[in-house]
């Protein structure tokens, strides 16, 4: 990363020491970590992680007021309180933002596989970096609650327990078919010289993934409207609005790398130790809630599950702040011993 960047108020860097070797073959060499912290830096440390497209700045702050992507459960008095811990997010590995990945690098195209498991290798070069031997949780949500369990089953003695969202020990074979195709548009686009058109388009196919029929019947079922010559029906407006921004923000090489680590995810349940807490929403087509029941199965006592109602589908994580601040604030406060 160049010195010339200027990061936002209470942005830090980490700095790896040495090359970081990736799960699948390949290092990253130089790597560093982006983050922000919230809270007092003497708090119990807590790790919170969203989807592909969140980054480090999980919440508003005095310092920073622009708004976060979970605000409604970081602050004080919220479910990640941060009156009684230090709440912590990061860029991605291979994503958006300042942390390492492909269009930062001379050669976005070679840059190699990215996985959960090196997710977690840089969770544990930040804790390294703040000199605490063990995080008392990580909270995360779709592809951060994958990264979350697996921290857990390769570090399990610098984690004090997990809260999963939307999320289970490996990806569903449905929802990489999904994913694959999405994969397939942007680098066809790549190919062609339109790679943020294709980028638009797949996450719009995305969107079709992320909530439920019974909300988009709500929303959208409206009449069809002649407009340039062809009918335009009104679910278009907002699969293009959603598709187009992500792509004003999202660079096509690291959208590839980080939907392939989501399906590269694979973790074994008998190596998490932690008390984990999973949450399964209905109708989520993406991780569907018999698949979080199994990993629930297999991490037996340990384990506390919730299947909740919700219309938001895959993304209840990030709207149903009634339901889920309860759950977790309940999880965070469970004593464990060390």
């Amino acid at each position: 990363m160049s010195a010339a960047v200027t990061l936002a108020p209470g942005t830090g860097l980490c700095h790896g020491a040495a090359p970081l070797p990736l799960a699948r073959g390949g290092v990253l060499d130089p790597v560093h970590i982006a983050y922000e912290s919230r809270g007092d830096e003497g708090l119990p440390l807590v790790f919170a992680l969203g989807g592909i497209s969140a980054g480090r700045h999980v919440s508003r702050s005095r310092d920073d007021a622009r708004p976060g992507w979970w605000d409604a459960f970081v602050g004080p008095g919220r479910a990640l309180d941060t009156d009684r811990f230090r709440v912590v997010g990061i860029d991605w590995l291979g994503g958006r933002g300042e942390s390492t990945n492909p269009v930062a690098t001379e050669d976005p195209a070679r840059f190699p596989a990215v996985t959960t498991i090196d997710q977690a290798a840089a969770l544990a070069l930040l804790l390294e970096h703040f000199g605490i031997e063990r995080a008392h949780a990580i909270v995360g949500g779709s592809y951060g609650g994958m990264v979350a369990l697996a921290f857990a089953a390769t570090y399990p003695a610098h984690v004090g327990r997990v809260v999963a969202l939307g999320a289970a020990h490996r990806s569903h074979p449905f929802a990489t078919a999904l994913r694959a195709v999405q994969r397939r548009i942007v680098a066809l686009g790549l190919r062609t010289g339109a790679g943020a058109d294709a980028l638009a388009l797949a996450r719009s196919l995305a969107l079709t993934t992320y909530r439920t029929a019974a909300e988009f019947a709500d929303r959208f079922d409206g009449p069809a409207v002649r407009r340039d010559g062809r009918f335009r029906f009104p679910v278009e407006d907002y699969l293009d609005h959603h598709g187009q921004a992500f792509a004003a923000t999202f660079a096509a090489e690291n959208f590839l790398r980080l939907s392939e680590s989501i399906d590269l995810h694979d973790v074994e349940p008998a190596m998490i130790r932690a008390p984990a807490t999973l949450v399964a929403f209905e109708d989520d087509p993406l991780v569907p809630p018999w698949q979080v029941r199994q990993l629930a199965a297999a991490l037996g006592t340990s384990s506390t599950l919730h299947v909740l109602p919700s219309r938001y589908g895959h993304d209840a994580f990030l709207k149903e702040d009634a339901a889920l601040t309860p759950l977790i604030a309940a999880a965070l406060a469970l004593e464990v011993a060390s």
